[in-house]
């Protein structure tokens, strides 16, 4: 693979609603898009997934720029590449920043599968032609406020939902939840909120018959959690904690975790996010894609990934509508009765528009093969 060049478009998309979690509120998305254009003419497209602020990770809009500009882009522009595979070698130097990893190397991925003339879930050997769908929701006004959007979400066929908890809106609101949905597969996601002080609290809500508690306690952590994990019966999904493959060794080996949500950002691409989904089916670990918000790019990549067999669990990755007003991809993407049709079209599946990109750009840096 030859790249003759590579563009970052940098985006801003205002949300539909305000999207809030136990870390903070927001509702305008920034984020890169990135444009990487073959020697044979094909482009393949990718997308970032860090915030602007570093709520979830250290991560940034800015400092993925940073690194994206001054280190993977020359990296990779040095010489060609035989498979995407290589990308996380040749990156092996600059240490974390995954998420910067992640979104140049997915449009690495796009392009490979657009020269292969293969959908992208198959180029990394997605076997599904369809995938479940969960949904997630941030913490509202009032309990009232949520259950009314459950209902409605319950009505357009998604397979289970996952609400944000944090130290005031947790086991009470649960509690209403489960009394109104008594068989709703339902999962609390508590964006490390939590510490081992609050052991009696997980153990009142084993109860209530959750999927999954995700990331309770802290976001580097797999000591505490196993000790939680020991203490409760409702399995413990680890997010923050997990940032590559060895983290996911080390976290089951110690019984941190029974699932595992894997985001392609945070692990650094599809390549070491492929490798952790075959350690978890070794393991007989359940996995499933997180969601961080993304438009209709980043939302393909996920579409994609969770093709590979030991996704199990449905994910986060709604239909565009859920958050954008007009997302940056033709067809947007789509659920019915709760599934998505994994695309067979030539890599991510979706055509970007170009109009719609153009709206929403705020700055553009061209950088050319040399």
């Amino acid at each position: 693979m030859k790249i003759k060049e590579i563009i970052l478009h940098k985006l801003s998309m205002r949300l539909k609603a305000p999207f809030t979690t136990s870390f903070g509120t927001f509702q305008e998305k920034e984020f890169f898009v990135i444009e990487m254009v073959g020697e044979d003419g094909k482009v393949g497209w990718g997308e970032s997934t860090a915030f602007s602020s570093p709520w979830y990770s250290e991560e940034t809009v800015k400092t993925n720029e940073h690194i994206m500009e001054d280190f993977l882009i020359p990296l990779l522009l040095q010489k060609p590449i035989l498979h995407p595979d290589e990308v996380s070698e040749r990156f092996e130097s600059i240490r974390r920043n995954n998420m910067a990893k992640a979104a140049v190397e997915g449009a690495v991925w796009d392009l490979y599968a657009k020269q292969l003339h293969l959908p992208l879930a198959k180029a990394i050997g997605g076997t599904k032609s369809k995938i479940e769908v969960g949904i997630s929701i941030g913490v509202q006004k009032s309990v009232k406020d949520l259950i009314h959007l459950i209902e409605g979400y319950v009505e357009e066929g998604y397979k289970r939902m996952k609400v944000k908890i944090k130290p005031g809106w947790d086991i009470n609101v649960l509690k209403e939840l489960r009394q109104h949905f008594p068989s709703l597969p339902l999962m609390a996601d508590a964006n490390s909120a939590y510490t081992l002080d609050d052991i009696e609290l997980f153990k009142q809500m084993d109860d209530l018959g959750l999927m999954m508690f995700e990331q309770p306690l802290a976001h580097d952590d797999i000591i505490d959690h196993a000790k939680l994990q020991k203490e409760i019966q409702t399995p413990i999904c680890l997010d923050e904690s997990i940032h590559s493959l060895e983290d996911a060794r080390k976290a089951v080996e110690l019984g941190s975790c029974k699932i595992i949500n894997i985001k392609i950002g945070r692990v650094g691409g599809l390549t070491e996010a492929k490798k952790i989904h075959d350690y978890c089916k070794q393991h007989g670990i359940a996995v499933w894609c997180g969601g961080m918000l993304e438009a209709g790019i980043g939302r393909a990549h996920n579409v994609a990934i969770t093709a590979l067999d030991q996704f199990v669990l449905p994910g986060d990755t709604a239909g565009s509508s859920r958050y954008w007003d007009r997302d940056i991809i033709d067809p947007e993407v789509m659920v019915e009765d709760g599934y998505i049709h994994i695309p067979e079209t030539f890599g991510i599946g979706f055509e970007v528009n170009r109009d719609m990109l153009k709206k929403y750009t705020v700055e553009k840096k061209v950088f050319h093969q040399e």
